[in-house]
């Protein structure tokens, strides 16, 4: 079941990203750090009394000197409507109604249905009986909150969840027992040919079932025995030409079907550079601790030599470096060149996954990985880990039980996380570190 899509939309400087940031601070998982990996900021969950959405943070709508107000105005609406179930069409309460308001109005008043006005900066009581100047935009009375000082944000919350189905709250999603592949990527870099190649090659398609999100398709099928369920998100094109916004909601799409994966195929062109939006679904794959497949398409366009794979492969590491652990292998879809080696990698991930070290093993482990680096503090306070267990699979989670997980340094807990994958591996899947204190007062959970 897909998430209910909620966006926010105005002008600049009203303050959108200040209220994406702080409803995204409402749950503790958001503002985890996690090392090594870049952050896209744009698009995260969202939890209020039980019920869950995705929030999109929009750029502002400009003015662009060389283009016509209204076009800009135009695209940027248009792709808010068609891709949000609710918009947060917020103003600014110090500043008033301005033009530019009134032309986002005019253009999401059909859409009236699902715009809730909101009047940001209103700091005091004061400022909120001003609000009603925004009664002429005709969306009714504005909701009148303080993004930066968290003022009435709560109520705010309260009033826009009543607006979610009550099929949407939190936890009722239920996932296929199928493992669940996603292959995304931006535009035009062969998804299509590579989705119609596996499912031709598997031979046993059960059937077409429309998905949950919008234009992808869930497709059951079977290889070497086992069922699988395959996440198109082909259909990801940008449904018109604009130049402006795009990038806001042409990712969408790919960010539900990860949401729903257990692995991630990111499809990448050979004959193209790493771009920002690669980057994008990549490092929001990784946060979301999927398993994670790496496949350069258009493999035939390349020339080559001997270096020319580790090459990319270098390349690929510098720009993604927190996808290290991920395999990368090399097709050409035109020509069915090595498209075996995809679904064969898939399940070698899949196993690797499902992988469990015994406890023993991993104090063995531990044991020699201190011995050699013991960790330290630079205020000299004593750290010491006792020991280590393997607390779960898909994806593999390892707690660490030491005297106070806050004397763990950052470039310690990278050193752990590198020395558990050099010796057991986990190729393709995302593992996560949990430091727990084993003292009274210091038994807080300390993930990263």
């Amino acid at each position: 079941m897909r998430k209910y899509i909620v966006s926010i939309l105005g002008r600049p400087n009203v303050g959108k990203s200040t209220l994406f940031n702080r409803l995204c601070r409402k749950r503790v998982a958001i503002v985890d750090f996690e090392a090594g990996i870049t952050r896209d900021r744009k698009y995260e969950d969202v939890e209020w009394n039980g019920k869950v959405f995705k929030l999109i943070d929009t750029g502002g709508i400009v003015y662009d000197s060389n283009d016509p107000m209204d076009k800009n105005i135009m695209n940027q609406a248009l792709l808010a409507i068609d891709e949000s179930d609710l918009i947060i069409f917020m103003v600014d309460a110090q500043t008033g109604t301005t033009d530019l308001d009134q032309a986002i109005a005019k253009i999401l008043f059909p859409h009236r249905d699902k715009v809730m006005l909101v009047a940001n900066k209103a700091d005091s009581e004061k400022i909120e009986w001003e609000v009603y100047d925004f009664l002429q935009l005709g969306f009714g009375d504005a909701f009148a909150i303080s993004a930066s000082h968290g003022r009435n944000t709560g109520d705010f919350l309260d009033e826009l969840i009543t607006r979610i189905p009550d099929t949407m709250d939190a936890g009722v999603e239920i996932k296929s027992q199928n493992t669940r592949i996603a292959v995304v990527g931006k535009p035009n870099v062969g998804k299509s040919s590579i989705v119609n190649l596996l499912l031709g090659e598997a031979k046993q398609i059960v059937t077409d079932v429309p998905g949950t999100t919008r234009d992808s398709i869930d497709t059951p099928f079977r290889y070497h025995g086992k069922e699988y369920t395959l996440i198109d998100t082909a259909g990801l094109r940008r449904k018109k030409k604009v130049n402006y916004g795009v990038e806001y909601f042409s990712v969408m799409r790919t960010i539900e079907a990860v949401d729903r994966c257990d692995i991630v195929v990111l499809v990448l062109a050979a004959d193209e550079e790493i771009s920002t939006q690669d980057l994008k679904i990549a490092s929001y794959a990784q946060r979301k601790m999927k398993e994670i497949l790496i496949v350069y398409n258009k493999w035939d366009l390349v020339e080559k030599d001997s270096a020319t794979t580790g090459s990319f492969i270098k390349n690929l590491h510098y720009q993604m470096p927190f996808l290290q652990f991920a395999p990368v292998i090399f097709i050409s879809a035109k020509t069915s060149q090595r498209i075996h080696k995809l679904m064969e990698t898939v399940v070698q991930i899949e196993e690797e996954s499902q992988k469990r070290i015994s406890t023993s093993e991993l104090n063995r482990f531990m044991e020699t990985v201190i011995s050699r680096r013991p960790p330290t503090h630079p205020t000299g306070r004593h750290v010491k880990i006792f020991y280590i267990t393997q607390a779960s699979v898909k994806p593999p989670v390892f707690v660490f039980f030491c005297n106070s997980p806050a004397l763990i340094t950052e470039n310690y807990r990278k050193f752990l996380h590198n020395q558990l994958r050099e010796m057991f591996a986990f190729a393709g899947v995302s593992i996560k570190l949990i430091f727990k204190g084993r003292k009274e007062g210091e038994d807080k959970d300390d993930k990263s």
